[in-house]
């Protein structure tokens, strides 16, 4: 059973945004201090990435783990409404799988950063996480990944 009235967990639901998150804000910020320039949610590439970093053909994505499904502790289905949220959640994985697809298939390199990576009991660090970054961007790799416990994937 939800803790909250419909108007409030509506009131709640409306205030979280889909950029400028705090995760972002803090790759945005450090990236940044490292020396990469980068462009913020590019229209006309598939997905409008977080970060896109022309010089180096790569964009970076910074994914909430609940609201893209991510396998972590961070993530859980509520227990009210599961089938919308299932539902909703899958249709964000298939479209994050469309997304990269479409990405490689145009030479773009891809960076995904789970939130897990930068907050919660698993949490890496904001330093090892823009360190992946920086290392992914510097390599031949054509996508990866860091959250959580699971450390970098290439």
């Amino acid at each position: 059973m939800d803790v909250h009235s419909p108007e409030q967990r509506s009131w709640n639901m409306s205030r979280i945004r889909g950029r400028d998150t705090r995760p972002e804000l803090l790759v945005r910020r450090g990236l940044h201090g490292r020396g990469f320039r980068f462009r913020l949610h590019v229209r006309n590439l598939p997905g409008r990435p977080d970060l896109v970093l022309p010089k180096h053909r790569t964009v970076v994505l910074v994914n909430g783990c609940f609201w893209h499904g991510h396998d972590c502790p961070m993530f859980r289905l509520p227990a009210t409404r599961s089938e919308f949220w299932l539902k909703k959640i899958e249709g964000n994985r298939a479209r994050d799988a469309a997304t990269a697809a479409a990405l490689l298939s145009a030479d773009w390199r891809q960076f995904t950063i789970w939130e897990c990576a930068l907050r919660g009991r698993a949490k890496i660090g904001t330093e090892a996480v823009l360190d992946a970054c920086e290392d992914f961007v510097q390599s031949d790799s054509n996508s990866g990944q860091i959250g959580g416990n699971w450390g970098a994937v290439a």
